[in-house]
């Protein structure tokens, strides 16, 4: 027997669709970035800022990352700031050849 607490979190359909409005409003800049080059010079990092802000929708609705403890959040931005600092170094490093 396990005597784990279990959190059931249920969002309601609407919020779904919602969220899956969002998901495709963004696919949808992500390719008008990418195919018309509309940040210019800044392509790259608007692309991952809009990547980052998918990623998070799919990790708190779809993953229920909100009923998670300390100890997953906790990680979670642990290796999300070391993934942080290593995109900063490569692009120093690629900039300032």
């Amino acid at each position: 027997m396990h005597n784990q607490k279990t959190a059931s979190i249920s969002y309601s359909t609407k919020t779904y669709g919602i969220v899956w409005f969002v998901l495709v409003v963004l696919l949808a800049l992500t390719i008008a970035v990418a195919r018309l080059h509309l940040l210019a010079q800044f392509s790259v990092v608007g692309a991952l800022a809009i990547a980052t802000c998918k990623a998070a929708l799919v990790l708190y609705y779809f993953m229920h990352l909100s009923a998670e403890g300390r100890v997953v959040k906790g990680m979670l931005l642990l290796a999300l700031g070391a993934l942080g600092v290593i995109m900063i170094l490569t692009f120093a490093d690629v900039w300032y050849r």
